[in-house]
This record gives structure tokens, sequence and C-alpha cells, in this order.
């Protein structure tokens, strides 16, 4: 069984995504397909075509989300042994070597990624290239603009 790394947060939102597509997209979606259907043709009937379209969506989306809690490993940060090392869950501030740009990123699993808001994904490669250093080391990290060094100025366990 494939395991999916994600925070105490992270499990939670998904959770609270599976209950709404359970107990108020699907039944919206089931009404909306008797709807159509009262329309007549079926064939020709776009209400009930988009319908059951959305329903596969929804319906793909619950097993998705099923899966990656019944594979759930939920790490929270805050019990982690606090030595200074970048690993999942953490939060790293890091320092562009050339320019000297600081920027912070919490390490989050694939459905909690949010670039915007600072979450980056564990499979990302800004945090391939971190997970293992430790406050003070230098990181090569390979990005689409070119090959960029990091220093890990801390590491926050929150």
């Amino acid at each position: 069984m494939q395991r999916y790394p994600m925070t105490p947060q992270g499990h939670a939102a998904l959770e609270a995504e599976l209950k709404q597509l359970k107990t108020v997209e699907r039944p919206r979606i089931t009404a909306a397909i008797a709807e159509a259907r009262e329309h007549g043709d079926l064939k020709e009937n776009a209400e009930y075509h988009a319908a059951r379209e959305q329903q596969g969506l929804s319906e793909a989306r619950i097993r998705d989300i099923e899966a990656k809690l019944g594979g759930a490993q939920v790490i929270d940060p805050t019990t982690l042994p606090q030595d200074g090392r970048v690993v999942f869950g953490v939060t790293v501030v890091i320092e562009d070597v050339d320019s000297g740009e600081q920027k912070r990123y919490k390490i989050v699993g694939e459905d909690e990624a949010d670039v915007k808001v600072g979450k980056i994904s564990v499979g990302s490669p800004i945090a391939k290239g971190l997970i293992g250093k430790s406050e003070g080391d230098e990181a090569k990290i390979q990005t689409p603009s070119g090959l960029a060094e990091y220093e890990i100025v801390e590491v926050l366990y929150e």
C-alpha cells in the first residue's frame, strides 16, 4: 500500500473535503441527474450529460481521497526531535547565496502544497534538495531557471 505523508492539518482538510463531497455534493448531483431525467430524451439532454460528468469527477475524487486517507502517514512536526534537520513537516527559512533573498517554506504533503502561502510539496525539487540537511548547510537545487544555491538559515518545528 502506498503511504501518503501529511501534516495533521492536511489530514483534517482531506477529511473535511470528503465529508463535503459525500454529504453535500453527492446528493446535489443525484438530484440534478433525477431532474434532468424528467426532461425526457437523454440522448440530447445536455443537463443530464453535464450532471453525469460531474458525478464521475466527484466519485473519482472521493475514491482518491479515501485512498490517501487509508494510506495516510500523519506526521506532526511538533513531536519530532528538534535537532535542526530538515524533515517532512518543518518550516525552513532559506537564503539565496547569490541574492541574499530569504524565503520561508513549510514542507507538506502533495494535497497540501500551495506555494502562494509558502507550502511546498515534499516531492518538489526544493524540498528534495533540503531534506536531510541541517541549519547552516548549503543546498544546491536545480530550479527551472537554473542551479540555485541556498543556505538553510533556520528550521522550525511548528
